[in-house]
């Protein structure tokens, strides 16, 4: 593990509001990483572990986990100001018909100019087809579109990091181009120009402010769907002439949902797997050599893909089928590839959590204590401790983190047995 990367894991857009957190163990039991305990009737997240997948904002019955992204006041630092649209936004709004009603909206509430996410897309597409066709690339290959799914990798299936294809986002790519043609049509510098991407999850967040695989992204800053939604839909009942804005073809504007990219390249052998926690199973089966005959692995962290991410308005699933009519008489595009940095320019090698000793003898000690405690555990996962499974509280208590008393079984064993040595002292006295 080199510092660049453990540096790369030390900024979360995903952070936990204490006044409102009720300790009721609900986030800890969804999270994919087992990145969340509960002590002192408080969620703490344990950073080295989170992928921002934004699991615990969505379960969170009392609202305690926040995103933090940009607002619409950054848009004052830039002279010209983009918004970089991704295909999940165009499913937000019932009342638009048009994809080029939004974007002429997008004009109207302070961007200078709009870019379609879905362009980016179709390059990533063209890329990836080229890719597949190298029989030397290992199978199945694995979409790095999704950050959550590339930081799932990192988290839990280091041996996996290798199936990743190597390119960068949709957004990335969207972004470069998008800064290329205001540099253009404005003649402004690129400091001078903001490129806002307008983000449906978390994980965007996060990888704009601190990528994984990227020196640098060219992104400005992010704004949630939520964020933007509420101006948005009050002006696009005052827009009296739409622009004609959209370039995007069809294939490009399907990535929101499930099965749109593997869609888009046109390939047989293939997953599409939707929702982090269908993407965990699916993972452990490719680990365990279990797929088979498989060559290409779509996996996005949201229920429904992009549609169904926690910073959206709209349920996944009435999006999707309002992505699905906007775009059925859509032609297909291909993308060009050229003049764009399409792949990583940092290395993927991440081991995520520190290890339980730097001495190799003292941690193998450990791991024997680990064994020994989950042993006397009752192995029943109930989370009443505060760590989600007993072997992660078995941990927990060996890192001096947790106590076993801590365990509501172990504790009325004990209970149990000073009442029964109480009772017998009793009767001794009595005699």
């Amino acid at each position: 593990m080199t510092s660049e990367l453990k540096k790369d894991f030390t900024y979360h857009s995903v952070c936990l509001g204490e006044d409102l957190c009720k300790g009721c163990t609900t986030c800890m039991r969804y999270c994919p990483t087992q990145a969340i305990r509960v002590q002192n009737g408080k969620a703490k997240i344990i950073r080295e572990k989170c992928i921002d997948c934004g699991e615990c904002v969505r379960r969170c019955p009392y609202r305690a986990k926040k995103v933090v992204s940009d607002t619409f006041s950054a848009l004052d630092n830039y002279k010209h100001c983009v918004a970089l649209v991704a295909p999940a936004f165009c499913g937000q709004f019932s009342k638009a018909v048009d994809i080029n009603v939004i974007l002429t909206g997008l004009k109207k509430i302070g961007f200078d100019d709009v870019f379609e996410v879905a362009r980016g897309a179709e390059v990533i597409t063209e890329k990836t087809r080229q890719i597949l066709a190298d029989n030397n690339n290992p199978k199945p290959l694995i979409s790095s579109a999704c950050p959550a799914v590339v930081r799932l990798i990192c988290v839990r299936f280091p041996s996996l990091v290798d199936n990743l294809i190597p390119l960068t986002s949709p957004m990335e790519v969207a972004a470069q181009l998008a800064r290329k043609e205001a540099r253009e049509k404005t003649g402004l510098a690129d400091e001078e120009i903001g490129i806002f991407f307008i983000s449906p999850c978390p994980a965007k967040v996060t990888a704009v402010k601190q990528p994984l695989a990227l020196k640098k992204s060219d992104v400005s800053g992010v704004i949630a769907v939520k964020d933007v939604y509420m101006r948005l839909a009050q002006a696009l009942g005052t827009i009296k002439s739409v622009e004609k804005l959209s370039v995007a073809g069809k294939s490009g504007v399907r990535w929101a949902r499930s099965g749109g990219e593997a869609e888009a390249l046109g390939i047989r052998n293939y997953i599409a797997v939707d929702g982090i926690h269908n993407v965990t199973k699916i993972l452990e089966e490719l680990e365990d050599e279990k797929l088979g005959n498989i060559d290409y692995i779509e996996a996005l962290s949201c229920t429904s893909g992009c549609t169904g991410g926690p910073l959206n308005v709209e349920n996944g699933f009435v999006a999707n089928s309002r992505i699905h009519n906007l775009t059925e008489n859509m032609e297909n595009k291909l993308g060009d590839c050229s003049d764009v940095q399409l792949f990583w320019d940092k290395k993927i090698d991440y081991k995520p959590f520190s290890p339980l000793d730097p001495d190799l003898n003292e941690a193998m000690r450990k791991m024997q204590m680990i064994e020994e405690i989950y042993d006397r555990l009752p192995q029943l996962d109930c989370g009443s401790c505060g760590s989600p499974t007993c072997r992660e509280f078995a941990e927990d208590i060996v890192r001096g983190k947790a106590q076993e008393r801590d365990c509501i079984f172990r504790l009325r064993e004990k209970i149990e047995m000073l009442a029964k040595e109480i009772t017998e002292l009793s009767k001794m006295i009595n005699e």
